[in-house]
C-alpha cells in the first residue's frame, strides 16, 4: 500500500497490507491473548498506559512530522493534537480506577443479602479509526479499552498508516502485549474483513454513509456498536457580540485543520442587526490565514488530506453560486501538485443550498442572515446531524434558552469546535450512536455484571 504525501503527491513509503487471511489470524491472537490482558491486575495495565504517555512525549516532534507528511496537517496543529492527547491520557488514569470498581448497591442484614455490580471487559474491540486526529479519536478507544481489559484490533484510515504503526510500536514499548494491541494495515475491503469476524465490540469513526455500513454489520454479529459519524455544526450570532473577536473565534472553528472536523463549524446564522458587520470581520479574518507548506511554521491552511474531497466542494461551490448565494472570498482548487482547496466564504446563502445541508469536510462556509433567536434556531435544527451547536451572545440565559432547544450532542456559549476529556461526546441523528470520553467513555467498554449475593 503506498502512502503519498497530500502537500506533494510524493510517496512517502510503501506498507504491507492485510488480507482476509491475516486479519482472521490477527482476530484469533487477540481473542487467546485478552483473558489474561484482563486478569492483569488493574494497576499494571494503568502502568502500561502511562509508559505509553511517556513515550508520546519523548517522541513528540518524530510522531508531529510523521503525522503531517501523511495527513497534510500544518505542524503546528500536529503538535497540539499530541498534546491535547496528553491531557486526554491523564483524565482516563485518573478516573478508570473509580468507574471500573465493583460497586455494592444494596444490602439486608436481615435477609444476609448483598447486591453489587462489577464492569467486565467486552473482550475483543474493533478499532476502525479515522485520518483526521488518529491520536484523539483512535486515543478515545483504544486507551480506555485497554485499561478496561479488552483487546484491540486497531485499523488506522489508510490516510494515516504510519501514524497507527506509531501507535502500536510505542503501547508495545510500553508493556502492552502484541497480541493485545494489533494493528490491522489497508483500506475499506480490510476493514470489511475485520467486520466479517467474531468481535464483542466495533467502534467506528468516519462518514454516516460508512457508519451505516459498519452499523449493520456488525449488528448482524449481535457485537455491540459505537458509531461517531459526521456534522453539519451551526452557529448563531446574535447583536450583542463584539463582532470583530467573535469572528476570529468562528473562524478558527471553522477553518482549523482545513475544515476536516466532524465538530468544525459549518454554517453560520448572524441577526440581521450586526451581519453586514460580522460579514466584513470575518471575511478580513479568513483572508489572513497563511496557506502553506504544512511542515511551515507560519502555515495555518494545509492541503485536504483525501483528493476526493475537492470535488465535493467543486460542487457546493458551483450549487452555492447557481442558487444565487455571494462568493466572498475563495472558491476553488489552488492549481499545483497536492490537494490544495482555497479558504471559501459565502454570504447571501439559505437552505436550498448544498453548502448549508450536506456536510463540507472542507475550508468552506456559508453566513445567512436571520430575523431573530426563533430563526436562528429553526436552521440549525434542519439537518439530519447533530454534533455540536453554538450562540454568541454576551447573555448567557438567552444562550441556554436557545441552546437548550438544539438537538445536539455538544453545544457551545461563545467558543466552538472544542472538546474536553471530561466530557461525554455523543451525536444526534446521522452525527453516531454511543459515546466517548468523560466517565461514560470508560463505562463503554465495559458490561455491567448484576451479583445476587445471599450468605448460606
Amino acid at each position: 500500500m503506498k502512502i503519498i504525501n497530500p502537500a506533494t503527491q510524493a510517496l512517502i513509503a510503501e506498507v504491507s497490507e492485510d488480507g482476509a487471511v491475516s486479519v482472521r489470524a490477527k482476530v484469533a491472537r487477540a481473542r487467546a491473548a485478552q483473558p489474561a490482558w484482563a486478569a492483569r491486575p488493574l494497576k499494571k495495565r494503568l502502568d502500561a498506559i502511562r509508559a505509553f504517555r511517556t513515550r508520546i512525549t519523548e517522541m513528540h516532534d518524530t510522531l508531529a512530522r510523521t503525522l503531517t507528511l501523511e495527513v497534510g496537517k500544518p505542524i503546528r496543529q500536529s503538535r497540539n493534537e499530541l498534546k491535547g492527547l496528553l491531557a486526554r491520557i491523564d483524565f482516563f488514569l485518573a478516573e478508570a480506577p473509580r468507574v471500573l470498581r465493583e460497586e455494592k448497591v444494596f444490602a439486608d442484614a436481615k435477609q444476609k443479602l448483598e447486591e453489587r455490580i462489577s464492569h467486565e471487559p467486552l473482550g475483543v474491540i474493533a478499532n476502525i479509526s479515522a485520518w483526521n486526529y488518529p491520536y484523539f479519536v483512535g486515543g478515545n478507544v483504544f486507551v480506555p479499552a485497554l485499561i478496561a481489559g479488552n483487546a484491540v484490533l486497531y485499523k488506522p484510515s489508510e490516510h494515516a498508516t504510519l501514524t497507527g504503526l506509531h501507535i502500536a510500536a510505542m503501547l508495545y514499548e510500553a508493556g502492552v502485549p502484541t497480541d493485545v494491541f494489533i494493528p490491522v494495515v489497508g483500506g475499506p475491503a480490510v476493514g470489511a474483513a475485520l467486520l466479517r469476524q467474531h468481535v464483542d465490540g466495533v467502534f467506528f469513526t468516519g462518514s454516516y454513509a460508512t457508519g451505516a455500513k459498519v452499523g449493520a454489520a456488525a449488528g448482524r454479529r449481535m457485537a455491540k456498536v459505537q458509531l461517531e459519524l459526521g456534522g453539519k455544526d451551526p452557529i448563531y450570532v446574535c447583536e450583542d457580540v463584539d463582532v470583530k473577536a467573535a469572528a476570529a473565534s468562528i473562524a478558527d472553528g471553522a477553518f482549523y485543520n482545513a475544515g476536516q472536523s466532524c465538530c468544525s463549524v459549518e454554517r453560520v446564522y448572524v441577526h440581521k442587526k450586526n451581519h453586514d458587520a460580522f460579514v466584513k470581520a470575518f471575511v478580513a479574518e479568513v483572508k489572513g490565514f497563511k496557506v502553506g507548506d504544512p511542515l511551515d511554521e507560519a502555515s495555518y491552511i494545509g492541503p485536504l488530506t483525501r483528493r476526493p474531497q475537492l470535488d465535493v466542494l467543486r460542487r457546493q461551490v458551483a450549487d452555492a453560486k447557481r442558487k444565487g448565494a455571494s462568493l466572498l472570498a475563495g472558491g476553488g482548487a489552488i492549481k499545483g501538485k497536492g490537494n490544495w482547496f482555497e479558504p471559501t466564504v459565502f454570504a447571501n446563502v439559505d437552505h436550498r443550498m448544498a453548502l448549508m445541508k450536506d456536510e463540507s469536510f472542507g475550508p468552506i462556509i456559508g453566513i445567512q442572515k436571520v430575523a431573530g433567536d426563533a430563526e436562528a434556531v429553526a436552521l440549525m435544527n434542519d439537518t439530519e446531524y447533530g454534533l455540536t451547536a453554538g450562540v454568541y451572545t454576551t447573555d448567557e440565559k438567552r444562550a441556554r434558552a436557545i441552546l437548550a432547544q438544539v438537538h445536539s450532542g455538544s453545544v457551545y456559549w461563545n467558543c466552538c469546535d472544542r472538546v474536553s476529556p471530561r466530557l461525554p461526546w455523543s451525536g444526534v441523528g446521522h452525527s453516531g450512536i454511543g459515546v466517548t470520553l468523560g466517565t461514560y467513555g470508560i463505562e463503554t467498554f465495559t458490561r455491567p455484571k448484576a451479583w445476587h449475593l445471599r450468605a448460606g
